[in-house]
């Protein structure tokens, strides 16, 4: 679940869908669908739990495609991959001259801020003499369940991957006094910094707010500055992000 996440990240997310009455089936195969009358009824290959579920409609998420095909790219020459994305280099340019893709289209992301990213990039190379590059900019995203997660950088699993040494800080939002105060005390904040630059490397942060609160920690990424300017900055009361000084005094070696 949330295959790009932390384990978790998911873990708490998959407690969150449960609470609000989801089902969820892990490790399920579907072999079978039929109709019940009015309703749908699924076939399932799996070790534990009913094998056969039923509801009034069936939601198939089966993954996206680039809307490519009939642009007629092979007459003008223009590359695309396995997938049908037009490739693209670091400054969105096509293999032909004078052509350029952005948006969902050139594989760079499938999300509106980096569609627009994309024409803001192009429009600085075209029109400002500013080299601008794809490879600038941060992974960051929401999830939009309730509480939302706001992601930025790297995953835990990612830092652990490229054997840095690094710093962590975990906070549960229960410990947010604003998060207690509304009432949504689901979730947890998680900061990883690379312990010989001070560098922030990633974040993620599941709870109320903090689709907004993630962009604090994006801004001091991209400034390249060290952790410790939100460590020592004050913060106003009360608010979710007045802890992130908190946690940046908080920070352990990941073991």
């Amino acid at each position: 679940m949330i295959q790009r996440e932390d384990e978790d990240i998911s873990d708490v997310i998959k407690d969150i869908l449960e609470k609000e009455g989801i089902n969820i089936r892990l490790n399920a195969q579907c072999i079978g669908v039929e109709k019940q009358g009015d309703r749908i009824a699924i076939n399932l290959d799996c070790s534990k739990g009913d094998n056969k579920i039923s509801g009034s409609h069936l939601l198939l998420a089966v993954g996206r495609v680039p809307n490519t095909g009939d642009l007629g790219l092979e007459n003008a020459g223009v590359a695309v991959d396995k997938r049908g994305y037009i490739e693209v280099d670091d400054q969105l340019r096509t293999n032909v001259e004078g052509i350029y893709a952005l948006g969902d289209c050139n594989g760079r992301g499938a999300f509106t801020h980096t569609s627009y990213n994309d024409y803001e990039i192009v429009a600085a190379n075209l029109l400002d003499n500013d080299p601008r590059r794809v490879s600038d900019r941060i992974t960051a995203y929401a999830l939009y369940i309730d509480p939302p997660l706001g992601r930025g950088g790297m995953t835990e699993a990612e830092v652990r991957k490229s054997g840095r040494k690094a710093l962590i800080a975990k906070r549960p939002m229960e410990r947010i006094g604003r998060a207690f105060e509304k009432g949504e005390t689901q979730g947890f904040m998680k900061i990883l910094v690379d312990a010989e630059t001070k560098q922030i490397l990633g974040a993620s942060l599941l709870g109320i707010e903090c689709d907004e609160i993630i962009h604090t920690i994006l801004d001091c990424m991209y400034a390249k500055a060290p952790y410790t300017i939100i460590q020592r900055a004050m913060h106003i009361h009360p608010t979710v992000s007045e802890y992130l000084p908190t946690m940046m005094g908080e920070l352990k070696p990941l073991a």
